[in-house]
């Protein structure tokens, strides 16, 4: 049996280009799973396997890979960096025990390191911070370090410092041991000598060795007290208190480097090694109810002889089938063991099971707590599914994704394609659950839903290459809602005599506008069995039922209340079917009454931009009917925050392109629903009717 306490589950995520995908290289490289660094501008990089992935030179996909250092095992996820993509961090830091925050030594805190940052907290995911691309133009890393402390509200502790600037940066100087680290021309990581100090830097360093000290001794009182009266603690005590204080997210330590140049990574892995957490020493997942969904109260202690509980994290279909990534949380898995999924109550065989190489894979027999791998071939398994031991059925805290906002239509071009198409979207909605589709059952064209612009292309993109099918791609469209604005009381009665036994249902009612976000609430307050209490939930059934097709343009309901407060029923002819059909009329007799209202979503919009085109990016963002709510002055440029509908922003990357003579950069992620502007919700409710005609 492993020993837990030498596993380190980790995953690397930044802004795009902040050098996640290149770091995670040099990790393979220098723990000698690799023997030759592939290049993500040449597109040979390791980790990003997909086509798409190497013609762009970005990632999609998060992926996994198994390595040594100084003796113990780590599991690394490279994940994407696109606000696109977010749906893969989030499921990669459920998964995970700690992280590796990238930032551009040049760009910063950049938007997206902020959303994934915050999506850590959240997972209260342990973090090193990895200032990266110091040899480039314009790269300060005391400048990221602010940044760090200001933008993310986060308390970087500095664990080296840099030696030399831009292109002159030779090498880091490790704070706690005060020795130097510098690389020669060659370009190979393994080629450094330790030094002393350079001269110049004596007094920076001492400056923030003290500030190192003192902020580790906090973590232990005894210490604390022997420091206070002037005994310099061990480097081994500190790096007892530093590994605390990094759990309890007191302080993140903070390494600097360049991965292309090969310069600063190994300080890095050690840092893994000896400051992030074991899988045994972070807080166990929460069990749930699976009928409710709340916490139990009970967790799924790390323990290689508990029951088997596991969590399914991502769906990936290669060309050897499907696999299910899993994270082993206690127990252990092996080869032709019957689990239990509790998500279905479906049991499944375990066949084949294989430890990732990003796109290879190890055959394994056994796995146990702490691990991630992967299972070939599982049926009826889908992200955030529990799988357990049948004899203890538990169901661990499930994934909450966000909701597309942006939808194309599209078809076939050709009669033959169209089970094809059919099968291959059916395989990409469970690899990617903030990925959806539907099919417009008056014009019989398939809807794909999904988090922007960017995620659909690549869609559409893996549809045409990898599944071989052409297709027909519409404009992209918005998500609209509907709501009402003003509360209406009404009746109404369904009555049907024609032979046999009749249908009669009156139901007397109040509508409502709700609280933002609260979706459709429905009450009853009928006293006396006007409307039989059995009869309630075929009222809610039907007003619900409704809610999905508005009145003005047929777009779902938010945010409305129903109140059942009187009626009345007919001892033989009234039934659960009489009173649904009465709620669906009375939808439709109410609804415009209560001042049906169109609401689009608004975009939580941050753009990059150099300061001699700060007017004009304002400017523009103006015309899209936008709301500038910040701006922020950083050294390469200037962060402006702005609330913006979506329906204004298609295209919005080329043309800050041209306006910004390419050097603007902008990430978008839903923020709210917003009413539209009567002029926005003419055109929309015109269009909708003109396509269902």
């Amino acid at each position: 049996m492993a020993d837990l306490s030498k596993y380190r589950n980790i995953g690397i995520f930044a802004h795009v280009d902040a050098g996640k995908t290149t770091t995670t290289e040099r990790i393979l490289k220098l723990t000698g799973k690799i023997h030759k660094t592939g290049e993500v501008h040449d597109g040979e990089s390791t980790t990003d396997f997909m086509e798409q992935e190497a013609e762009r030179g970005i990632t999609i996909q998060s992926a996994a890979v198994t390595c040594e250092w100084n003796g113990h095992r780590l599991n690394v996820i490279d994940t994407p960096g696109h606000v696109d993509f977010t749906v893969e961090v989030y499921r990669s830091l459920k998964v995970l025990d700690g992280g590796i925050g990238v930032f551009c030594g040049s760009g910063g805190v950049e938007p997206q390191s902020e959303t994934n940052w915050r999506y850590a907290n959240e997972s209260e995911v342990s973090r090193l911070i990895f200032v990266n691309k110091l040899d480039r133009m314009g790269a300060d890393f005391f400048n990221v370090v602010d940044q760090v402390k200001n933008v993310l509200g986060a308390n970087p502790l500095v664990m080296t410092l840099p030696i030399g600037r831009e292109d002159d940066f030779v090498g880091v100087v490790d704070v706690l041991s005060r020795k130097a680290y510098v690389w020669d021309d060659s370009g190979l990581p393994e080629n450094y000598e330790i030094q002393d100090v350079p001269a110049d830097m004596v007094d920076d360093l001492e400056a923030y060795r003290e500030e190192l000290v003192e902020t580790a001794v906090e973590q232990d009182d005894d210490l604390m007290e022997a420091y206070m009266e002037g005994e310099e603690p061990s480097i081994e005590d500190l790096k007892r208190c530093i590994r605390k204080g990094t759990r309890d997210l007191a302080f993140f330590p903070t390494f600097c480097g360049s991965a292309f140049k090969n310069k600063g990574v190994q300080l890095v892995l050690d840092a893994v090694v000896d400051y992030l957490p074991a899988p045994t020493e972070v807080d166990p997942q929460p069990l749930t109810d699976p009928e409710t969904g709340e916490p139990t109260g009970e967790v799924a202690t790390v323990d290689a002889d508990a029951p088997l509980k596991a969590l399914a994290f991502k769906i990936m279909d290669d060309r050897f089938g499907a696999l299910t990534f899993i994270r082993i949380y206690s127990g252990r898995m092996k080869k032709g063991d019957t689990i239990l999924n509790s998500a279905t109550g479906k049991t499944e065989r375990i066949g084949r099971m294989c430890e990732m190489q990003a796109d290879e894979r190890n055959e394994l027999t056994e796995a146990q707590a702490g691990d991630i791998i992967a299972v070939v071939g599982m049926k009826n398994v889908q992200t955030g599914h529990t799988l357990c031991d049948p004899k203890h059925e538990v169901t661990l805290e499930a994934m909450i994704f966000p909701e597309p906002v942006i939808s194309i239509a599209v078809s076939p071009k050709d009669k033959g394609s169209t089970e094809k198409m059919g099968i291959a979207i059916g395989k990409m909605v469970a690899e990617d659950p903030s990925f959806q589709v539907e099919t417009d059952e008056d014009s019989g064209e398939t809807i794909l839903k999904g988090m922007g612009e960017l995620h659909l292309d690549i869609k559409v993109d893996i549809l045409k290459r990898t599944y071989g099918v052409e297709l027909e791609v519409g404009a992209p469209q918005v998500a609209y809602r509907e709501t009402i604005t003003q509360p209406v009381e009404d009746s109404y009665t369904h009555k049907k005599q024609s032979g046999g036994s009749g249908q009669f249902a009156k139901i007397d009612y109040r509508i409502k506008p709700g609280e933002a976000n609260s979706g459709f609430t429905f009450s009853s307050s009928v006293v006396g069995g006007n409307v039989p209490k059995e009869f309630w939930p075929a009222v809610e059934k039907g007003f619900a039922s409704m809610m999905d097709n508005g009145v003005l343009a047929g777009f779902p309901t938010l945010d409305v209340e129903v109140e059942l407060f009187d009626g009345s029923f007919h001892a033989v002819d009234s039934s659960a079917i009489a009173y649904e059909i009465a709620a669906k009329g009375a939808f439709r007799q109410s609804m415009p009454k209560a001042g049906a209202q169109l609401l689009e979503p608004i975009m939580h919009v941050d753009v990059f931009t150099p300061e001699d085109h700060v007017g004009d990016v304002i400017g523009d963002l103006n015309r899209r009917r936008g709301m500038i709510k910040d701006q922020q002055a950083g050294t390469t440029g200037v962060r402006i925050k702005a609330n913006v509908p979506l329906s204004e922003m298609f295209g919005y990357i080329g043309h800050l392109r041209t306006i910004t003579s390419g050097r603007g950069q902008f990430s978008m992620e839903f923020e709210h629903y917003a009413p539209c502007p009567a002029n926005v919700a003419e055109e929309v409710i015109a269009k909708a009717k003109e396509d269902n005609k």
